[in-house]
C-alpha cells in the first residue's frame, strides 16, 4: 500500500496550514505538494470536514506559483469509499441541504485542482468508490496499485453521481460505457480500469510510492508553464469549436515561446542539450 511518503521529511507550505487540517495531510517539499486523504478508520469517507479541507488545500496549491506538481493519494487500505453516508443521515430532515453543502465544497476543490497550473498526479492505493471514484478521474496522470478497485456505487445507495464524474467519465470512456458504469455499478479491478482508460498505469503495490515520486520528479524538472497550458487546452477543448481551440492554442503557444522556460527550451533544442528550466 502507498502512504504518500508520510514519514518522509517534508517542508509544509506554512506550518499553520499543515496544522489546521484534521482529515487530510497537506505538505510541500520544494516544487511538490502532497494531499493525503487521512480517515483510514472510516475508509477515507468524504465527510463535510474533509470536503472543506480539500477545498482549502486546493486553493493553497493554486495560489503557490512555485508548485509544479500536486500528488493526491490516501492513507490506509482505501483510496476513498466516497461520501460519508452516516454523516449524511445524522442531519435528519436537513440531509438535502447538508448534501448540497458537501457537494459544493467538494466541487470547489475539484474545480480548483483541475484548473490550477500545477500538474495533478493521483496515486490510487486501494478501493475508489463513489466520490473516491470521481476524485480519481480528475488527475492528469493516475497511477493505480494492483490491489486497487473502482466502482461508481452511487445508484446502489439511491444517489446520483457527483464530483464531476458525469463530466469526466464519458469523455474518458464514451457515453455507452459511462452509462453502464453509472447505472450498474460493476466493480473494476485495476487492470480493467486501465483498459477502459480510467487510469494511466497499473503499478505493483510495493512500487507505487517510488513510481509516483519518479513521475513527480519528471514534472519538477520540466517547464511549469508548458505543462500548465497543456492542461488548460485539454480542459477547454470539449467546449470549443475548432477555430476557438486553435485560437487558444496560438495564444498560449506564443506566451510559452516568450517565457524564460520557452526561450531556454528552444535554445536547448537548437544546442542539442538538456534544457535547464526554472
Amino acid at each position: 500500500m502507498y502512504y504518500a511518503s508520510i514519514d518522509a521529511i517534508e517542508a509544509p507550505l506554512h506550518e499553520n496550514h499543515m496544522n489546521q487540517f484534521k482529515h487530510i495531510i497537506f505538505t510541500r517539499q520544494a516544487a511538490i505538494a502532497r494531499i493525503t486523504l487521512n480517515r483510514p478508520d472510516a475508509a477515507n469517507g468524504l465527510d463535510s470536514l474533509m470536503a472543506r479541507e480539500l477545498k482549502q488545500a486546493a486553493r493553497l496549491c493554486d495560489g503557490d506559483p512555485q508548485l509544479k506538481v500536486v500528488i493526491l493519494t490516501a492513507h490506509g487500505r482505501f483510496f476513498s469509499a466516497g461520501g460519508d453516508l452516516k454523516e449524511m443521515l445524522s442531519h435528519g430532515d436537513e440531509i438535502g441541504a447538508a448534501a448540497q453543502a458537501l457537494a459544493d465544497d467538494f466541487h470547489a476543490a475539484i474545480a480548483t485542482l483541475s484548473r490550477m497550473q500545477a500538474v495533478l498526479l493521483i496515486a490510487v492505493n486501494g478501493v475508489a468508490a463513489g466520490g473516491g471514484f470521481s476524485l480519481a478521474l480528475i488527475g492528469d496522470l493516475v497511477l493505480a496499485a494492483e490491489s486497487a478497485s473502482f466502482t461508481m456505487a452511487y445508484t446502489r445507495a439511491g444517489l446520483c453521481p457527483d464530483g464531476a464524474s458525469s463530466y469526466f467519465l464519458p469523455r474518458l470512456v464514451g457515453l455507452r460505457k459511462a452509462q453502464e458504469l453509472m447505472l450498474t455499478n460493476p466493480l473494476l479491478d485495476a487492470r480493467e480500469a486501465a483498459e477502459l482508460g480510467l487510469v494511466t498505469r497499473v503499478v505493483a503495490d510495493q512500487e507505487l510510492a517510488a513510481e509516483t515520486e519518479r513521475l513527480a520528479g519528471e514534472f519538477v524538472s520540466g517547464a511549469r508553464l508548458s505543462a500548465a497550458y497543456a492542461r488548460k487546452l485539454l480542459l477547454a477543448s470539449p467546449g470549443n469549436d475548432l477555430d476557438a481551440q486553435m485560437a487558444l492554442e496560438g495564444q498560449l503557444l506564443a506566451q510559452c515561446a516568450a517565457s524564460p522556460d520557452g526561450r531556454e527550451g528552444i535554445q536547448a533544442f537548437v544546442d542539442k542539450r538538456k534544457p535547464d528550466f526554472e
